[in-house]
C-alpha cells in the first residue's frame, strides 16, 4: 500500500475521486483462482493518491467463484473488485488520515444491495507475491468516478 499527498487542502467544496482497476488472473485450479490486483484512488482536485497492491486467493465451488469473477452488467464492475475495495478500504482510511488528506467513501464501488448478494466461496487476502501464471492472464481495467460529501 502507497499513499502520497500532493497538496495541502484545496478550497473546493467538492471532491472527485477517480479509481483505477487492474485485475489479472495468476493460477487457475479446480476450486481455486488467485488473482492479481492493482487498486489505484486519486482525487480531483490532485490532493492525495492511494495505491494497493496485492494477490486474492478464492477458494471454494467453482459457480461460486466465477459469480465473484462475474462483472455487474448496471455498473460494469466485478463483484471481486467490490469486494477488494471493502477490504482495503480501512487501510485507505488510516493512511488518508495519517496524511491528513481526505479519503475515499466506504461505499465507493458498492452499494447494500450489491454487497448482500454475495456468492459461495472464500477469498484470502495477501500482500504482494510473485506468482507464474498457469494460463494467459485475463486483464480488466476500470475507471470509476464517485463525489466524497464534506
Amino acid at each position: 500500500m502507497r499513499g502520497v499527498k500532493l497538496k495541502d487542502r484545496v478550497d473546493s467544496p467538492e471532491l472527485n475521486f477517480d479509481v483505477n482497476a487492474k485485475l489479472e488472473e495468476k493460477d487457475r485450479k479446480s476450486g481455486m483462482r488467485v488473482v492479481g490486483f492493482v487498486l489505484t484512488v486519486g482525487t480531483k482536485p490532485s490532493i492525495a493518491k492511494f495505491e494497493v497492491e496485492g494477490i486474492a486467493t478464492l477458494e471454494g465451488k467453482n459457480a461460486g467463484i466465477e459469480k465473484l469473477l462475474e462483472v455487474d452488467p448496471t455498473n460494469k464492475i466485478p463483484l471481486l473488485l467490490k469486494r477488494i475495495y471493502q477490504h482495503v478500504f480501512t487501510s485507505t482510511y488510516l493512511l488518508a488520515a495519517l496524511l491528513d488528506t481526505s479519503h475515499p467513501p466506504p461505499d465507493m464501488l458498492s452499494s447494500g444491495e450489491l454487497t448482500k448478494q454475495g456468492a459461495e466461496g472464500h477469498v484470502a487476502w495477501e500482500g504482494k507475491e510473485e506468482t507464474k501464471a498457469a494460463e494467459k492472464p485475463k486483464e480488466t481495467k476500470k475507471k470509476v468516478k464517485a463525489k466524497a460529501k464534506r
